[in-house]
């Protein structure tokens, strides 16, 4: 069976037909980011490992590292701050490191800029993945023999020289060039993880069926294991989450074995917070005293302060059980898991310290 192995120092990740689904956390990415951008602007890693924290705790299998920033105020003092090819390079080793300082979570490197991903790699512990080559000749010739010097995996993503197609048999022979220019490398198929490309399904009514129809063919047909951007599927439609929970079981289920996405719910901020007590307020509820802040949004349905598993990994964690990849479903029971409050710890249903008494 088709394996691809990720690792870190210390850590093994394998995405694999029949190992647990592969959860490749999105957040360390400056795109669409600006706070991020700015921090890295100003030398500023703290919510780089911050999220790094996160999204482990959350169950992320591996962590990716895009080092796609805009140094805006930087390009007014060297305008060669406005080439991803300056920035980039010098950027991801400082970001990988930063990560591999926090946690030991493997890795995949995230870059267009060819030297951004071999910088990356320089710097990256263990064998990471690489993110990634297309089927435009260009890309074939700049990214297959980094995947060969380094001897590590790469995510093939479905497009080539004509930009993205809409035909899933187009994309399908997009995949199957690259898995063959690779092979002319003697880089093996089962280092090869294939994006087929998830189109909105609000912009596409095929567009689920035709990605289930895909994974299926690269499984069956090239032997390969497949990731996507998940919440691609849900782009521009309300409430994605449920859309998201519904994709990511059928998507296991027709043989996608791993998905870069958000693994985390993110935290509750003061501002909601504040709001809410102010609606509160003015209908005449009155809050017990005291009240923390965790307390409030829990009992009213918020959410949380902390960041926490977002509700598609709860989707993913039971499609593992269903699907026999969690034996005894001992995975599924300690995210379910609810942890005692305090002060509570060692206690019986009743609120009494230790079991029933027999007369």
């Amino acid at each position: 069976m088709t394996r691809t192995i990720i690792e870190s120092k210390t850590k093994t990740a394998v995405i694999g037909f029949d190992e647990p689904f592969c959860v490749i956390g999105e957040r360390i990415n400056p795109t669409g980011r600006k706070i991020l951008a700015e921090e890295l602007e100003r030398d500023d890693f703290s919510r780089v490992e911050f999220d790094a924290v996160a999204q482990t705790n959350a169950g992320a299998t591996v962590l990716d590292v895009n080092s796609g920033a805009v140094f805006s105020n930087k390009m007014a003092e060297d305008p060669r701050y406005a080439d991803n090819n300056f920035v980039e390079p010098m950027l991801m080793p400082e970001m990988i490191k930063r990560v591999q300082a926090v946690t030991d979570t493997p890795l995949c490197i995230d870059s267009s800029v060819p030297g951004a991903l071999e910088a990356g790699l320089e710097a990256c512990e263990g064998r990471p993945l690489l993110n990634s080559v297309t089927g435009e000749e260009e890309r074939l010739e700049l990214v297959l023999p980094l995947v060969k010097k380094y001897n590590v995996p790469v995510v093939a993503i479905s497009n080539d020289d004509t930009g993205i197609s809409e035909d899933p048999d187009v994309r399908f022979a997009v995949a199957k060039l690259i898995v063959e220019r690779a092979a002319d490398f003697g880089i093996a198929a089962h280092d090869i993880v294939v994006d087929p490309l998830v189109m909105p399904i609000g912009a596409m009514a095929t567009a689920g069926h035709q990605v289930f129809t895909l994974v299926r063919r690269l499984r069956e047909e090239l032997g390969v294991n497949t990731t996507c951007g998940a919440s691609n599927i849900s782009f521009g439609l309300p409430n994605r989450h449920g859309i998201n929970n519904a994709f990511l079981p059928m998507a296991m289920g027709a043989g996608m074995t791993s998905a870069i996405m958000n693994p985390v719910a993110l935290p509750i901020n003061a501002t909601k917070i504040a709001e809410k007590k102010a609606e509160l307020e003015a209908l005449g509820v009155v809050l017990p005293e005291g009240m923390d802040d965790e307390a409030f949004v829990q009992l009213f349905g918020m959410g949380s302060t902390k960041p926490r598993p977002g509700k598609e990994m709860e989707a993913i964690r039971a499609a593992n059980f269903l699907f026999d990849r969690d034996p005894h479903g001992s995975e599924w029971i300690k995210f379910n898991k609810v942890a005692p409050k305090a002060g509570q710890e060692g206690r019986g249903r009743a609120g009494r310290t230790g079991g029933r008494r027999r007369g």
